[in-house]
């Protein structure tokens, strides 16, 4: 399976259990602006690359290429000004954004 394949897939698990939290705010693949394809495809490459990585590590990697990207914190997800309420350190996040960088961890490896 491609690595696009695998983001995608990673993607769309992340939309739905994002919907059954109440975030209705994320876009399908095929929807989804290039910086989000790219950040996903990254995490999945990521993990690949990192195969004794923990969801830990998933997150401090997304920190990464956010900040590398210019991203900040902000109380609301916002692509323009390029601020996420979910950049803070894992142990900071609620646990219910921890469960996504499990979810999105436990995809890849099933899937490599």
């Amino acid at each position: 399976m491609k690595v696009e394949q695998i983001a995608e897939i990673c993607h769309e698990a992340n939309r739905v259990y994002c919907k059954s939290i109440g975030d209705n705010s994320q876009p399908t693949w095929a929807d989804a602006p290039d910086w989000q394809k790219k950040s996903a495809i990254a995490g999945v490459k990521y993990h690949m690359e990192n195969p004794n990585s923990l969801p830990e590590d998933s997150h401090n990697s997304w920190l990464r290429e956010k900040e590398a990207d210019g991203w900040s914190y902000g109380d609301v997800k916002d692509p323009v000004a390029k601020t996420h309420p979910c950049f803070v350190p894992y142990a900071e996040l609620p646990i219910e954004q921890q469960k996504k960088d499990h979810l999105f961890l436990n995809i890849v490896r099933a899937l490599i």
